[in-house]
């Protein structure tokens, strides 16, 4: 039976691991000296190598004969755990068992010392999927573990995984694999299956599986369904990503403005079923390429290209500033971006193109200072300078003209006409923000509105004596006109000591101003 390649050619030991040496060294010496933790959490993007060494290590911990800290791969112990027939050695996949059940089964059986081994080794991947009550069901088993129990915790998300479960794990960082080691390992593993592959197409794999071991050796078994012999165009017609002519061509198009060789290419790309996505993650690639061209022309080796490409890119490097290289990059990055969540990609690409070939497509003109200019405008509309010219002085507020109230035959008004004032709430929140202490006087009180009159009632006794003062009576008829939008007549009363019924607007201002209760509130 046919086994995938990433399956056949996962690492046994520690030695095999690629990219990593920075964990693999810590765990083969914390073997060798017999000073392994309880619990382990290995954190890195996917492909790199996580549940691998996740597996090593438990092997490890376990095996009778260990090497130099790496498993001996002959003992009874290391060939049932290869073929995940050792049931010390427990794989839990979190997300799919999630729950807090799940987690209790396991502290159940943690509780059962190993059948064969000396240790029982839990491995829980992607740790972060659990719920938040399966986290504190495991923090449990993980603050006082026995003795004979070791917890493994993989995930890619750690910012997910609780601070109380990091303090008490050994924290390991898997790095994104190096292009040139995952370039090595494909042309080892062809060399062994009897693969024919070019080192170019090694190379474009490893670029595009961005640091995954896994995605390469996923595409390399692409690439040999598709032909036996694996090269560039194998690779490039696998992966559905753009020929490197058709992706010079297109960059060609976009640092010269022909907006329509840009769509023609994309035309016959588009014919080809080739990826939109990928093509605009290749092309941003190149403009990267060319950005580091121009920043540090002196480090090549941070340049991701093939070797005959160096030439063509440093000639388009010589055609654009710095400055649009990173306006097209940006633009480019956007688009990415809204590929992912498009209806149609081929559109959204095409758009991105022309924009690329006629937005930004002047040479040699330098609008910054323009931009600069309106920039400062703005600052001058916002932040006008104080001119030292003597300036009059600000009335009093007794003294402000205020907008008249409006004109209002009280006495021909019925109170039974008025409806509680849906926003008086509002009014009272605003009111606290501007005087706290004529908030507290109204905490209780009771607005009524009839066309444009409002009646205000509270029974607390300093409501009188505050809006006695011109300026308080301001604030209010001030802020029910900033909150309702125009202004009001606004009547006040102390109801403190009286509780019969107004039966019009009249009898309300007559009792109000017997009791001394300012009415002559305006707007």
């Amino acid at each position: 039976m046919y086994q995938a390649l990433y399956r056949k050619w996962r690492p046994l030991t520690f030695d095999d691991v690629i990219s990593q040496p920075h964990i693999t060294t810590t765990l083969m010496n914390q073997i060798k000296n017999e000073k392994t933790a309880h619990a382990y959490l290995f954190t890195g993007s996917r492909g790199t190598g996580k549940t691998t060494c996740a597996r090593i290590l438990a092997k490890a911990v376990n095996c009778e004969h260990t090497q130099n800290g790496n498993p001996c791969l002959e003992c009874s112990v290391c060939k049932d755990a290869d073929i995940s027939a050792l049931s010390d050695i427990i794989e839990i996949d979190a997300a799919s068992n999630n729950g807090v059940d799940d987690i209790r089964d396991l502290r159940d059986g943690a509780v059962y010392t190993p059948e064969r081994c000396k240790y029982k080794v839990y491995i829980i991947d992607e740790v972060h999927m659990l719920s938040a009550s399966a986290f504190n069901a495991l923090l449990k088993i993980m603050e006082e573990p026995p003795s004979y129990v070791k917890f493994i915790l993989a995930t890619t998300e750690v910012h997910k995984v609780p601070a109380t479960i990091l303090s008490r794990c050994q924290r390991f960082d898997f790095r994104r694999i190096r292009p040139e080691d995952i370039k090595s390992r494909l042309l080892y593993v062809a060399e062994n299956e009897n693969i024919k592959l070019s080192p170019e197409a090694a190379e474009l794999i490893a670029r595009i599986a961005d640091g995954g071991m896994r995605d390469a050796l996923s595409l390399l078994d692409q690439c040999i369904a598709f032909s036996e012999n694996v090269d560039l165009e194998t690779v490039s017609s696998a992966a559905g990503i753009a020929g490197r002519d058709y992706l010079f061509d297109l960059m060609d198009s976009i640092i010269n403005s022909n907006a329509g060789k840009a769509l023609s290419v994309i035309d016959s790309l588009y014919s080809m079923s080739k990826d939109m996505s990928r093509l605009c993650d290749e092309i941003i690639a190149q403009f990267r390429n060319l950005m580091l061209i121009k920043t540090i022309p002196d480090k090549p080796e941070l340049i991701a290209c093939m070797p005959d490409e160096t030439e063509r890119l440093k000639g388009f490097s010589k055609q654009l500033s710095l400055k649009e290289i990173l306006l097209k990059l940006g633009e480019l990055q956007n688009c990415s971006e809204r590929l992912s969540r498009s209806l149609n990609k081929r559109i959204e690409f095409e758009m991105c193109l022309i924009k690329l070939c006629t937005a930004v497509n002047v040479k040699g003109v330098d609008n910054s200072e323009n931009c600069d200019k309106i920039e400062q405008s703005d600052k001058k509309q916002r932040n006008p300078v104080k001119t030292t010219a003597p300036q009059p002085e600000e009335p009093p507020a007794s003294e402000k003209q205020v907008e008249q109230e409006p004109q209002v035959n009280t006495s021909s008004l019925d109170i039974n006409n008025f409806k509680p004032l849906g926003l008086w709430a509002e009014v009272l929140e605003e009111i606290e923000k501007v005087s706290p202490g004529i908030s507290g006087t109204l905490k209780n009180s009771r607005a009524l509105v009839y066309e444009n009159v409002i009646l205000v009632t509270s029974d607390n006794a300093f409501f009188v004596r505050l809006f006695k003062n011109k300026e308080n009576a301001q604030i209010l008829r001030d802020t029910v006109k900033s909150v309702l939008g125009k202004p009001y007549k606004v009547l006040a009363k102390y109801t403190g000591e009286t509780k019969e019924a107004d039966n019009t607007v009249g009898d309300f201002i007559k009792k109000a101003e017997a009791g001394g209760v300012p009415v002559e509130t305006q707007n």
